[in-house]
């Protein structure tokens, strides 16, 4: 079919620059609104906010001014103080550890997932999301109740000597790890999964033949194949794990100020959005500075 003058074929069909506009708002405009009004116009507020003042009463007022980002990195009215400082570093650590307790027991996992016949590959995918079907409040609540003194955890805690009798297993860092690896894990299984699905296995077979140890087939032919889906899985756990904070509240025993308490303190009782909204906005910024670590790295790989 020849196109009209003024016009391209666009899906067989001959559209002038017109009524290709007409066809995109109709399709992509309902998409492009409700990411507009309900992603980017917050965004776009509340890093408007972090540049204002808060008045004496916690209204959000003029003048626009850096105070909020200097006191974030340490700079007060009293002099130099390293609290918020110190949470961005507890923030990060706690997701550097969540990040790596799941990728040392999502990659056994999820290889052995792959590694399942068919008819059992969905069974076992199921069993992996199966807690994301209950709240993660009550996920959490569940496990003070199995660290809880009188726990079959803590039993076998004590009978092994790592506490004492009737000690309960929480609050502790043991228990902030654990309630971040259950929180966490399937993350972690997915994207991996995805990538051992697709592993060539001659290439394993090659380095055995090869003469490699089981050991540096493992690292030389299985983790560069996957490496996709270990960044993925890293990046999708470290990201949300370093602005949690109902698992380290409920079974650290809230001694712990990180990147969520602080947000929430902020935006609540002490009614200071604009520097609620700074520290949302640096946090934003990690986010955003993850992903871009992740798009030059795979670019680089060849992975994108």
């Amino acid at each position: 079919m020849a196109a009209k003058p003024n016009s391209e074929v666009h899906f067989g069909e001959a559209l002038t620059r017109r009524g290709h506009l007409v066809r995109s708002t109709l399709t992509s405009g309902p998409g492009l609104l409700w990411l507009t009004l309900f992603l980017l116009a917050p965004l776009l507020a509340v890093v408007c906010i972090s540049f204002l003042t808060r008045s004496v009463y916690g209204e959000i007022q003029w003048p626009l001014t850096l105070e909020n980002y200097r006191r974030l990195i340490g700079f007060g009215p009293f002099g130099f103080d390293s609290l918020y400082p110190l949470i961005f570093l507890r923030s990060l650590a706690l997701g550097a550890l969540t990040t790596a307790l799941c990728l040392l027991t999502g990659f056994p996992l999820a290889f052995f997932v792959a590694t399942l016949p068919v008819r059992f590959k969905t069974a076992a995918l199921t069993l992996v999301v199966i807690p994301f079907w209950t709240n993660l409040l009550i996920r959490t609540y569940a496990w003070q109740i199995l660290l809880a003194p009188d726990g079959w955890l803590s039993r076998v805690a004590a009978v092994f000597g790592v506490v004492s009798p009737e000690t309960p297993l929480y609050p502790s860092l043991f228990a902030v790890a654990l309630g971040m690896l259950c929180d966490f894990l399937p993350f972690t299984v997915l994207p991996l999964y995805a990538s051992l699905e697709k592993l060539d296995w001659s290439i394993v077979e090659a380095a055995m033949d090869l003469g490699a140890s089981p050991r540096r087939a493992l690292w030389h032919a299985v983790l560069p194949q996957v490496r996709p889906g270990l960044i993925a899985g890293g990046l999708l756990v470290f990201l949300p794990a370093t602005a949690q904070f109902v698992i380290p509240d409920l079974l650290g025993g809230a001694k712990t100020a990180l990147l969520g308490n602080a947000i929430q303190q902020q935006f609540g009782p002490s009614r200071d959005w604009p520097f609620g909204s700074a520290i949302a906005t640096a946090a934003l910024l990690l986010v955003l500075a993850g992903i871009w670590v992740h798009a030059r790295y795979s670019e680089r790989k060849g992975d994108a």
